[in-house]
């Protein structure tokens, strides 16, 4: 794994690792930059740790982290990751209880593509699906109430 951080983290990342609860995610982003304004403009997330190579995340109490692509560099999917196809087909990523049309408003204003507005759905959700930079989808959303 290749490093270009300099310096030491805000903890190691076996604290880190040991820290986590029993699900998390970890997105491979192509620029950790673009992608942490993306995550604090779009989804109001809290950025707890940065660094060139990693970020450390929590919205709505969901704890998840972005590795840079060079990070990955000794993984398996290394060459797909360099061959520049859309990343994340076929996840959805759900946030819930946490207002669709106030993310599409501030995905549109941060010009993030908004794959489907906000609207009501047969599930029992009113969501938005919002991308972000690399093609990962957020669906965002809160309960409707039940019909009578």
């Amino acid at each position: 794994m290749t490093q270009e951080r300099t310096g030491e983290p805000w903890m190691t990342s076996g604290e880190y690792g040991r820290s986590l609860p029993n699900f998390t995610v970890n997105l491979v982003v192509r620029n950790l930059v673009r992608s942490l304004d993306f995550y604090r403009e779009v989804l109001g997330a809290e950025v707890v740790y940065s660094d060139v190579d990693f970020a450390a995340l929590r919205v709505a109490g969901l704890e998840f982290m972005l590795h840079a692509d060079h990070t990955y560099d000794a993984h398996p999917w290394w060459g797909a990751l360099q061959g520049g196809t859309l990343r994340g087909l076929g996840a959805e990523l759900r946030l819930f209880r946490v207002s669709p049309d106030e993310i599409e408003s501030r995905a549109r204003k941060h010009g993030s593509r908004v794959l489907q507005p906000a609207k009501d759905k047969p599930h029992g959700w009113r969501d938005v699906i919002v991308c972000d930079p690399d093609g990962y989808t957020w669906a965002v959303g809160v309960p409707v109430p039940a019909s009578k």
